[in-house]
């Protein structure tokens, strides 16, 4: 749980196709700040999804910051990220096919 490991900051968030035929990854990069800037903590958590039914819950109501970035993952891979409250391509046009 976020909240438990006191990982306040959602540093970043991507996507990327592990493989032709492979997975569909969704990288989370996390920052722990304390009250000494030079003794923050950061972890990389990956989560590999299926091509054939990439849903995943998305971190928006925990770290709001995830908003566009889950919306171009989601644009660029077709990962479905479960929650979203905005989620819709934000790059690409509609008629775009490229999953």
């Amino acid at each position: 749980c976020p909240i438990r490991l006191r990982f306040h900051y959602l540093r970043s968030q991507c996507a990327y196709d592990s493989a032709p035929g492979g997975s569909l990854v969704s990288v989370y990069y996390l920052t722990q700040v304390r009250d000494q800037p030079d003794q923050s903590e950061e972890v990389c958590t990956k989560i590999f999804v299926s091509r054939k039914d990439p849903k995943i819950p998305s971190v928006y109501w925990v770290w709001k910051s995830s908003d566009l970035q889950e919306r171009e993952s989601y644009d660029m891979l077709g990962i479905i990220y479960e929650g979203h409250p905005h989620l819709r391509r934000i790059l690409m046009p509609d008629s775009w096919i490229g999953w």
